[in-house]
Formats: structure tokens, sequence, C-alpha cells
């Protein structure tokens, strides 16, 4: 990461530096407004920024239009430096202290230092020479005009603060394009939520690098399948902003809904695409990460759990209750059975007294049988 390049981050936003694809204008601390944009000969000629396509070796001359908005005079430090993507996606260029490498080093100012008269325009012309032995591709850079002022920091401690109005320069130098992104520091985590009917979330966070020679943007994408490619769901994420040749962003894509269903499987997939409306040749690849997570079904575990321990006690209690039942028949008709010997046993007995009773009458058939004789 470029310090230098933070740091002109950080005066973008503290001090008004505009940059972008239109021409640009900014206020100074001391209401100094000025705007910077492509000019002819006769002033600013409709141009959103500097686009040219040259071959290596190839020399041009240009105009850039600064135009003094203020009531009295304005000098300003004209000159060209590198762009790169910020950590927010936005297009910036290094910071004054930092010298550039690349196209802002191939274009040149006859006077760097400029004073612009109030509500007055000047048209600076500058020469681009591109080196031989420059490499084919996109080459981004700006061209500022910058008010030195001094200001201070949250500890109250001096320090020069640059406002700086810029305008874009986009060079394509002729030969073989290699257009291609890759994806780095993939992280996929998966957060279940403890509603069964919900599911849960998976979050994909991954850096976005171009690897090539062409500034691109892409359209990444987020699919999640369950075992044999059950339950897919898929999520289209922001549309990147402009990435720069070497240079990355990092993005995340949220899905939600996701069924909990043991092993997931997470495929994240960017396709490239030009920024303009050019057919690019060849044409970039789709990138393709996948990642495998765990995504433990915990809610309806438990349920399950909990409906089996419903059913294993609804069991135990009925065997419970099928044994006290038992045992209670059993109690039953062990009573009934006893009761049933006591009756006949007393049956019985009322049936052998008569007979005991018969034997205590007098035996006078012998003495009969003897008189008769």
């Amino acid at each position: 990461m470029r310090t230098p390049a933070i740091l002109a981050v950080v005066l973008a936003l503290a001090a008004g530096t505009v940059l972008g694809a239109t021409p640009g204008s900014a206020t100074a601390a001391e209401s100094l407004t000025w705007g910077v944009a492509p000019s002819n000969p006769d002033g600013p000629d409709g141009r959103s920024s500097f686009e040219y396509k040259l071959d290596p070796g190839a020399t041009l001359t240009d105009r850039v239009a600064i135009t003094n908005h203020s009531n009295r005079p304005v000098t300003l430090d004209v000159y060209a430096s590198d762009a790169f993507t910020t950590q927010q996606g936005g297009f910036d260029l290094l910071a004054a202290s930092e010298k550039p490498v690349d196209v802002g080093s191939w274009i040149t100012f006859q006077n760097r230092t400029v004073t612009v008269p109030s509500t007055s325009r000047l048209t600076v012309p500058f020469t681009l020479a591109v080196p031989a032995n420059a490499t084919p591709g996109d080459h981004p850079g700006g061209i500022v005009a910058s008010l030195a002022a001094t200001g201070a920091d949250g500890q109250g401690n001096q320090v020069a603060v640059h406002h700086r109005v810029g305008t874009r320069v986009h060079l394509r130098v002729t030969g073989e394009l290699d257009p291609a992104l890759n994806v780095e520091n993939v992280t996929v985590n998966h957060d279940g939520s403890w509603n069964p009917l919900r599911g849960g979330t998976v979050t994909a966070e991954v850096t976005v690098r171009n690897t090539g020679n062409v500034r691109l943007t892409g359209q990444p994408e987020l699919t999640v399948t369950g075992p044999f490619g059950l339950a897919g769901r898929v999520e289209t994420g922001e549309r990147l902003p402009e990435i720069l040749p070497g240079d990355s962003y990092r993005t995340s894509i949220r899905l939600d809904g996701v069924p909990p269903l043991f092993r997931l499987q997470a495929t994240l997939t960017v396709a490239p695409e030009a920024v303009t409306d050019e057919v690019l040749d060849p044409a970039p690849r789709t990138v393709t990460h996948r990642v495998g997570l765990w995504a433990p079904p915990w809610p309806h575990l438990v349920i399950l759990l909990l409906l089996g321990a419903a059913i294993w006690l609804t069991v135990v209690r009925r065997r419970h209750r099928q044994r006290r039942t038992a045992q209670e028949l059993e109690r039953a008709v062990a009573a009934a059975r006893a009761e049933a010997r006591a009756e006949r046993a007393a049956s019985d007995s009322g049936a052998a007294e008569p007979a005991d009773a018969g034997s205590d009458r007098p035996e006078t058939s012998n003495d009969t049988q003897g008189v008769a004789k």
C-alpha cells in the first residue's frame, strides 16, 4: 500500500481536491476558485478527459485550460501524476510529494507554475512523450492545478495542504492486450440462524486484483449449494468500480436464507468487463473460486433432539402405565381366584356336616333282626 497515496486521499477529502471523469473546480481556504479541463487553443473543447491511443515512442502536444473563477489572481502549480484505485474504489492521483513513474512522468510542461488573472482563463500546452519501451495497455494518470497552503492537523501542528483540481488522462499504448482479473484473500463464512424456518447467511469477502494491462470493472456473483448440488442459491454483488492495472479492490457479497445442509459449497465468480463500450480482444475470462464450509443445522438438530426426547418420554410413560395396568389386573385376578377358593372351601365344609350328625343316632338294626328270628 502506498503511504503517500493514502495521504493524497486524505487531502482529497479534507481539502476539496477534485479529480473526476469531468472537468473539476475547487475552492481554496481564501475563496480562490479555479477549474481544469481539456482544451484546444480557443478554450475548453468539451472533452471530459484526455484520452489517447499511441504507439511506443510517439509524441504529441495538447492543452489544458485553467480557469480562475475568483476575483483576484491565483498562482498554481501545474503537473501530471500517476493514478491509482483507492480502497473505496475511487480514482485518485499520487500525493504531490510522490514522484510519478508512469504516464505522469511522460507529460511535461514548459512552465510548471502559472499565474491566472482574476476571472480569466489560461491555456497551458504540454507534451506527452511515450517511451519506446512503454508496455502495451492502459496507463492512467491525471493533470492537476494545485495550490499549496498551510493548515493545522488534529494536534495543532502546522502541515502543508495541497488544494488540487484535476482531470483524468487515459493513455492506451498499442500492443498486445491482456485483460485479466484475479481474486485473492477469499474468506467465506456461514452464520446460522436459530429460526429453523429462516435459514442462515453466507458472507463472502474477496480482493479483486487487476493482473492485466487494461482497466476493468466486473460483476461478482456468489452461488451456494448443498451436497449433490441441492438447494442452490445465487446472489449478485455490487458492480465493481473501475480497477486500474496493478491495483485491487475489496468487496463482499451477502446471501441470506441459506438452508443448513451440514456441508456447503460456495462458488465465487467474477466476470471482467471493459470500463467503456469497447470489445476487448482477447475477451477476459471469468474467474472462479470455490470454498467448502460447514453449516450444521443446529436448530433442526435441537428440535429433533427435543422431539426424540418427547417421543421417548411418551413411550416410557405408556409402558409404565401398561405395566401398572397389568400388575393391577394380576392383583385383581389373584384376588378373584383367592376369593373363589375361599368360597369353594366354605361350600365343601357345609356339605360335610349332615353326615356327621347321622352317626349319633342309635343303631337298632341288629336288635330288630334278633327279635324277628
